[in-house]
């Protein structure tokens, strides 16, 4: 009996997924070229995309064709168009341009630890020296400061109107790991009577005072340099934020500084922590799951946490109940413990 052609064995998704890195370095060259920001200006034909962005017709055609394939522009009658993703994401001239975030995201020290992927599986975390990026005072954060904060308005924003949607009463606020800052500002911005500790290393601290200034709040913005592990927070806060932090690190350690959170919080203070979260099968959903392999290959014992187990890692700090919200269209959630 004879096998139906579709479910005949075939090598094409080993071919596709071992030439994937192709479709990174597409996207990168498409953005260093400014071919998104040359379609959106009208230049439609590879003739005039060669043009606009100096480069050869041969290879703006081959090119464009390819992010074609990847779905990041569409062609019609030889002429190239953006895709609603690209027309909001990669044209330079839109307020939500993320091209900037290609400097960390492709950053040698996220992604050289691929190239040591079969070690770090064998070992079952970073296989680059220095523990990779969450060694101490890591210059890489600063280039993640600068980078990643067009990523983050729209999550900040958003995270602040959920934690403190009427905006109107005194709130003492720490942010640990603060990065770029944008998520204390958000708290500022939506809430004048909210005051900001800004917990990070020095370099990246400079960053986050920027932004703090140039959104007005600077004045209700201050910070504390060094390792969240090991300086004073100070107490009486009624949050503490804990974005994008807790995966760095294995469930006893992320359990140490949720001690150190909750010790520093008032009564009825609440730690807010936002992070990827994948469902308990850990396949789904599919970005939020994948999200363990970064963590695998760039940090000695980092991952990508479930609901229950960062519920009970603020349990066993003392915490007494955490509840779980999405963040849409953000692909990460937010876990509200309170004191």
């Amino acid at each position: 009996m004879s096998t139906p052609a579709s479910q005949q064995p075939s090598p094409q998704l080993f071919f596709q997924n071992i030439n994937a890195h192709q479709r990174t370095e597409a996207l990168k060259t498409g953005i260093e070229l400014e071919v998104f920001t040359a379609i959106a200006e009208g230049n439609t034909t590879a003739a005039e995309i060669a043009k606009r962005c100096q480069a050869s017709e041969k290879g703006i055609r081959i090119l464009c064709d390819y992010l074609t394939i990847m779905e990041m522009l569409t062609k019609q009658d030889n002429r190239y168009g953006l895709t609603l993703d690209s027309s909001v994401f990669l044209d330079k001239r839109s307020p939500a341009y993320l091209g900037g975030a290609v400097e960390f995201l492709g950053d040698p020290m996220l992604t050289g630890g691929a190239r040591y992927m079969t070690e770090a599986v064998r070992k079952g975390g970073t296989a680059m020296p220095n523990d990779g990026t969450v060694a101490p005072d890591n210059p890489v954060w600063v280039t993640f400061a600068r980078a990643m904060a067009a990523m983050m308005a729209l999550p900040s924003q958003l995270l602040a109107k959920l934690v403190d949607p009427q905006g109107d009463r005194p709130l003492k606020i720490l942010d640990i790991a603060a990065g770029h800052g944008l998520f204390g500002i958000a708290f500022a911005n939506n809430n004048p009577q909210a005051h900001i500790t800004a917990l990070d290393w020095k370099a990246v601290l400079e960053v986050a005072k920027e932004n703090a200034a140039n959104a007005g709040v600077a004045d209700r913005y201050k910070t504390i340099e060094g390792s969240a592990f090991d300086v004073e927070f100070g107490t009486g806060y009624d949050l503490v934020l804990l974005t994008n932090l807790l995966h760095h690190f294995d469930p006893p350690t992320c359990e140490v500084l949720f001690r150190k959170v909750h010790a520093a919080l008032a009564d009825g203070g609440r730690a807010v922590t936002l992070e990827f979260i994948p469902n308990e099968d850990r396949v789904t959903p599919p970005d939020a799951a994948g999200f363990s392999m970064m963590m695998l290959i760039s940090t000695p014992s980092g991952d990508a946490y479930t609901f229950p187990e960062l519920e009970q890692m603020a349990a066993n700090a003392g915490f007494s109940r955490s509840t779980l919200h999405p963040l849409p269209p953000t692909i990460e959630q937010v876990v509200i413990s309170e004191k």
